[in-house]
């Protein structure tokens, strides 16, 4: 899901879980955390507005980006959510650091989907600059911890409707 450009609006909150016992895991890094904390607020407070009660709502944070798929796959197998997000942000730097980073994060998450235990919705920023990270945090173009939660909740939902 991503945010229109041409409005900096996410998309409205008009995904509901089908099952009213959802539970979702975030996994959030702690490194940027000035990003990454309200992507992670953001993300809880779509799933709250969205009817899914606190107590199925487990945060989980990680040193940095490499450790949000340890962490996934840790969640899935020992709070079995129905959808994981996992959270974070990468800034390009002066090395080749940033596209370790993101090639690791990137194919650890793509395992986890392939194995189909649960959908894991990938809020990951990886932006050339603070400034864009920022912008996706809250900022101009909307919050990507909001629309990860609204993912995952339709995720959720498709993988409920193909399991029956």
């Amino acid at each position: 899901m991503s945010t229109e450009l041409t409005s900096g609006k996410a998309p409205v909150a008009d995904v509901k879980p089908d099952d009213p016992a959802f539970s979702c895991a975030i996994v959030k890094a702690q490194w940027n955390d000035h990003i990454t904390g309200p992507l992670a607020a953001g993300a809880v407070r779509t799933l709250r507005d969205a009817g899914v009660s606190p107590d199925n709502i487990k945060e989980i944070t990680v040193p940095g980006a490499v450790e949000l798929v340890f962490a996934a796959r840790r969640a899935i197998e020992s709070l079995h959510p129905d959808a994981v997000i996992v959270i974070g942000c990468v800034i390009r730097g002066d090395t080749p650091h940033f596209d370790y980073v993101c090639q690791s994060v990137t194919q650890g998450v793509t395992i986890l989907n392939t194995e189909g235990k649960v959908p894991v919705i990938f809020s990951v920023l990886t932006v050339e600059n603070e400034d864009q990270a920022l912008d996706r945090a809250g900022g101009r173009l909307g919050n990507k911890g909001s629309e990860g939660a609204l993912t995952a909740i339709s995720m959720a939902n498709l993988s409920r409707s193909l399991s029956r």
